[in-house]
């Protein structure tokens, strides 16, 4: 069979474009395709830890201030002693003719924890009369003022006052406050004398209410306005004396 010219043209045709479009098929091919390049992050910065929250947040309002408390103690100089105890660390304590230290001037000697009456006070000596006559240094001894008057006045913005002091032989200690009717007056005693309590018009108040040496804590409603004593009398050897006074 012969084959005609035209029937080549149209068989080489064919053939390039099939093998045009089998080269284009290998070029889209994925096989040929060029992997990408691989892409690395930057370093994130580091974070810090995480630490736990409390579930409710506290009360950081400060706390409310204590009213201050005023100290009271009574005065030790430029008072009555008429009486004190020996309390040398030299003992025994020499007791001399004259106040002074001078040879021959010794005319007996007291040991530590002797009460001496005191009669007369002169530039650091007290001339006693009991057990012995004599002067002795008032350095080596102790004494309190026998009369005590003193006012207990609160600080400010105070309503309370710590109340110190000590009777050495025979004495009285009084301190006033003044009260308006109807306030409380509290008294809470840390030794073993409770103070007397007198309303304005001398009425003894921690008599009516049977108030006891024993007694730790008084409470009651003034019934006046004016001047309250708180009073503790010593007959002979004294004591010491600590109790806190409050007014509300």
């Amino acid at each position: 069979m012969s084959i005609k010219p035209s029937q080549l043209i149209i068989a080489g045709g064919i053939g390039v474009i099939a093998g045009v479009t089998i080269a284009v098929m290998a070029v889209q091919s994925p096989s040929s395709k060029s992997s990408p390049t691989p892409q690395t992050e930057p370093p994130r910065p580091s974070e810090p830890p995480i630490t736990s929250v409390p579930a409710s947040v506290p009360n950081t309002s400060p706390p409310s201030e204590t009213p201050p408390i005023a100290i009271i103690k009574p005065p030790v100089e430029g008072c009555k002693i008429s009486t004190a105890v020996v309390k040398d660390p030299d003992a025994p304590l020499n007791v001399r003719s004259t106040p002074e230290v001078t040879e021959g001037n010794i005319v007996g000697q007291l040991n530590n924890n002797t009460f001496v009456f005191v009669i007369e006070e002169k530039n650091g000596w007290f001339k006693i009369n009991n057990p012995v006559s004599g002067w002795i240094a008032k350095s080596r001894t102790e004494s309190s003022c026998s009369i005590v008057e003193k006012n207990i006045e609160f600080l400010p913005g105070g309503n309370a006052a710590l109340v110190q002091g000590k009777i050495i032989g025979g004495g009285s200690h009084s301190y006033k406050i003044t009260a308006i009717a109807g306030q409380t007056l509290t008294i809470e005693n840390y030794k073993s004398v409770f103070p007397m309590v007198m309303s304005p018009n001398g009425e003894l108040l921690t008599d009516n209410l049977g108030i006891t040496p024993d007694t730790k804590v008084f409470s009651n409603k003034l019934p006046l306005t004016g001047e309250y004593t708180l009073q503790l009398d010593s007959n002979y050897k004294g004591f010491e004396y600590e109790f806190l006074v409050k007014v509300e």
